[in-house]
């Protein structure tokens, strides 16, 4: 399975400007053959918590329907940054887009402690079962909880993908957590993160991907949007930058 993560640049709020980006980002994807593209926390908003009630939407917004038809033609399932609502409620989530199906809402189950003003917890626990992997997404401050890990692991993952906001001061912390859920949890683990500035934070990028023993095989770097692939079965690293 050819599993990708994107490292890209928000514009604020701006969810027109930032879907185009992402089918840019998608259709790199596609011409590298990946088979799940997953974006960092919020990124169709980006990371701004204090516009989040006003831009929440949920799964069947029409304007991820043409991030739906790349889908459908090319047999790619997307992970994509979204605040929802959920009756009065609004979450972190994210919206996954798979071929010919439903889309799916997966919403932050632990919550950063500065989010809990503005924002639910989740109540929806998931993993997504391909042919040959079983991938967990989490997003971001998730990676710190070990219940969301253990789930995982109960549930047979083989694949562990943290959709994050990570900061240039809190990146150094999140590279050692995510190495150290590979290897205390034998996943193939990957991190997707911004660069440039999201939420008041200068994004830190070096969007990763570690083996099962927890050594980083594949890093993008701090400045550039890019995509990150790696084939769990032939263990090929691919690096897509404009």
């Amino acid at each position: 399975m050819r599993v990708a993560v994107a490292q890209i640049k928000a514009i604020k709020g701006n969810v027109d400007k930032n879907i185009e980006n992402h089918l840019r980002w998608i259709k790199q994807a596609i011409r590298n053959n990946a088979d799940m593209l997953v974006f960092p926390e919020l990124s169709v908003t980006g990371y701004e918590p204090d516009l989040a009630v006003n831009l929440a939407t949920n799964q069947d917004d029409s304007r991820l329907d043409e991030i739906q038809s790349l889908s459908d033609k090319n047999g790619i399932t997307i992970g994509v940054g979204l605040p929802t609502k959920n009756e009065s409620d609004t979450l972190v989530s994210m919206i996954i887009i798979q071929p010919h199906k439903e889309r799916i809402t997966y919403s932050k189950q632990y919550l950063y402690p500065p989010e809990e003003p503005i924002f639910k917890a989740g109540k929806n626990p998931l993993v997504l079962n391909f042919e040959t992997e079983i991938v967990s997404p989490a997003i971001c401050y998730e990676t710190s909880n070990k219940a969301h890990c253990e789930f995982a692991k109960r549930n047979k993952a083989t694949v562990y993908i943290a959709s994050v906001l990570s900061s240039i001061n809190g990146i150094d912390t999140e590279l050692k957590k995510l190495s150290d859920i590979a290897k205390n949890n034998n996943l193939v683990t990957f991190m997707a993160n911004y660069v440039g500035e999201s939420g008041g934070y200068q994004c830190a990028g070096k969007s990763s991907v570690w083996d099962t023993t927890g050594e980083l095989i594949g890093q993008l770097d701090s400045e550039t949007e890019g995509i990150l692939i790696y084939d769990t079965q032939t263990k090929e690293i691919v690096k897509g930058t404009k």
